[in-house]
């Protein structure tokens, strides 16, 4: 089974698409005819209601039932993606490089979105080296990754820090343990963290996490880099916006004994690479981003030595927070050329079935997460044939699989993949 992942892949209808999705309005030879050779139906990775952020669905999508108190945090899982120093105890946050104006007021989230290594680099450094928090025992790690996306890491020699803290970003909630994607256009500034109860410990860590926030405005406002990058008329890396606090590793069933399969991965991101190995998932590099090709081949290859691989397609999820339809389509058409194109000249489907879905919507019209379901489709030579034949929104309401958990999503396809 080769099980692909379309990050942020559904969508609502766009008027510059005629009132379709990006989906639907793609031209998608490859997609059809898998869709013609299995069942389809709709998913909703975490739960109704529930705007997931990226690594909480992905963890439902593999079969993990995560939903609130029970969960570490997206801090947790990048740290474990990027290697970082994290023991039990400290505290791991995702952040952003934002843009802010003069009155702090933001106007970009992600600073521009393609950031300079280098200068991503220079900025952490610069923090880490003048924070100055107002407990002698507290230090932390500024890391970034890619793009606007980093890691902060806060420890405090001696106390045990506290994951029941409020985000500082404004368009993510913490609702019960788990980081929710609030409605676009309902933020501006950064937030206050705020503790989540009356512990000590919730108090120390979110008087640390504000503490962060208050110097490292002021750090990057004298930035030598930023001066530079003003000159050469770039957004300013002047703010950084933190939320999904954690502060202990998480303790789950390796992937290959919850499933009983020998599982693999191919994956990009932090926030991936980190749910691969909290899993034990055995990882295929298969080169960069959108390498889409190399993926296919790799994903084929492995079926010599794997029963199971996860392939994790990041594109599309770009484009709906940037609220480019357009640019959603084309990239959904280049994936179906590149990379299913690929995989189905290198597979049997008799002998490999394919499995095909997404994380989570991201429709354009609102520029950030939904609860709206996302298609669902399995398909190979021995899947019942359901009678649909694209692998669309209004296509997989039709479909024989009807409505599934995310978390349910394995278990159906392997049932309806054996003959």
């Amino acid at each position: 089974m080769i099980y692909v992942l379309l990050d942020g892949i559904g969508d609502l209808p766009h008027p510059n698409l005629k009132g379709s999705t990006p989906l639907s309005f793609a031209k998608t030879p490859n997609l059809d005819k898998i869709a013609r050779n299995g069942s389809i139906g709709q998913v909703i990775s975490v739960g109704k209601g529930i705007a997931p952020q990226s690594d909480i669905a992905v963890f439902n999508m593999l079969g993990y039932k995560f939903q609130h108190a029970d969960y570490v945090g997206r801090g947790v899982i990048e740290a474990i993606g990027i290697g970082i120093d994290f023991k039990d105890g400290d505290l791991a946050l995702r952040g952003n490089f934002a843009t802010v104006n003069d009155e702090n007021i933001i106007v970009d989230r992600r600073a521009g979105r393609n950031i300079e290594k280098d200068d991503a680099l220079a900025v952490s450094l610069e923090i880490e080296r003048k924070m100055k928090f107002s407990n002698p025992k507290a230090s932390v790690v500024v890391a970034p990754t890619i793009g606007h996306r980093l890691v902060v890491r806060i420890r405090c020699e001696g106390e045990r820090l506290c994951s029941e803290i409020s985000n500082t970003d404004p368009a993510y909630a913490r609702i019960a343990g788990m980081g929710v994607a609030r409605a676009p256009g309902d933020y501006l500034e950064i937030e206050k963290s705020l503790p989540l109860n009356e512990s000590p410990s919730a108090k120390l860590s979110a008087t640390l996490v504000n503490e962060f926030t208050e110097q490292s405005l002021d750090i990057m406002k004298k930035s030598e880099t930023n001066k530079i990058r003003k000159e050469k008329g770039k957004k300013l890396l002047n703010s950084i916006l933190l939320r999904d606090a954690g502060n202990k590793f998480p303790d789950v069933i390796p992937i290959n004994d919850l499933h009983a399969m020998k599982f693999s991965c191919i994956v990009d991101m932090p926030v991936e690479i980190g749910i691969s190995n909290v899993l034990k998932m055995k990882t295929f590099s298969a080169g960069g981003l959108t390498d889409y090709e190399e993926k296919a081949r790799v994903a084929a290859k492995a079926m010599e030595t794997q029963n199971a691989i996860y392939v994790h397609i990041k594109g599309p999820d770009e484009f709906g927070h940037d609220g480019d339809a357009i640019g959603k389509m084309k990239n959904i058409e280049e994936i179906d050329k590149r990379f299913f194109g690929t995989l189905l000249d290198n597979i049997d489907t008799g002998k490999v079935s394919i499995v095909i879905s997404g994380d989570h919507s991201t429709p354009c019209i609102n520029r950030g997460h939904s609860d709206d379901p996302v298609p669902v489709l399995v398909s190979g030579n021995s899947v019942k044939k359901d009678g649909t034949v694209r692998f669309t929104e209004d296509e997989a309401k039709k479909g024989k699989i009807g409505l599934l958990a995310g978390a349910d999503v394995i278990k159906t396809a392997l049932k309806l993949i054996k003959p």
